[in-house]
């Protein structure tokens, strides 16, 4: 049965990237994303890394889908806009991440509650430890590479907005 649910899994995995990747909406990419996330956790915790699978519902289906959000509507203007996002948020628009959702959390359950531990001995547990111990020696270097890239990116958005800033016309400041 483990087979079959990492197969089922990856499937939806695939199906629910690939609705990304198609979608022209980018509400409804932004909840394939979180359905894909949610996927590539399920089959993190079938395979011994439930730590693994935290982090990837906290930080990528979580946080980093909840500040893409709040992009596309800060970046909403307008009545159309608004009629637009009406038309968006109709039922047919939830079903398809809804259903594969709940599959996903169907084999969740089945993975918490069958005993899969006494099937799958061969697996490694990864805790928070061994992540840490394997990030910061293995993979010291790719870790100062991301975080050199994410430090870019930080300088380039505050330097953006401050271009910004500077155009717009000063407002007096109430002292």
């Amino acid at each position: 049965m483990s087979a079959a649910v990492f197969y089922l899994t990856a499937a939806i995995a695939i199906a629910s990237t690939a609705m990304v990747i198609f979608s022209r909406n980018a509400v409804h990419a932004l909840l394939y994303l979180i359905v894909s996330l949610l996927s590539v956790a399920v089959i993190f915790y079938q395979y011994g890394a439930p730590f693994a699978a935290a982090l990837e519902v906290i930080v990528y289906a979580g946080a980093i889908m909840v500040l893409m959000i709040f992009v596309i509507m800060m970046l909403n203007q307008g009545d159309a806009a608004v009629v637009q996002e009406k038309e968006w948020l109709q039922p047919r628009g939830w079903l398809g991440p809804a259903l594969l959702s709940s599959v996903l959390l169907l084999q969740l359950i089945v993975l918490l509650f069958s005993g899969q531990g006494e099937t799958t001995e061969a697996l490694h547990y990864v805790g928070p430890k061994e992540v840490g111990i394997a990030l910061f020696s293995h993979y010291i270097l790719a870790v100062e590479l991301a975080s050199m890239l994410l430090l870019a990116g930080l300088v380039g958005a505050f330097h953006l907005a401050r271009q910004k800033r500077a155009e717009s016309p000063e407002v007096p400041h109430a002292d």
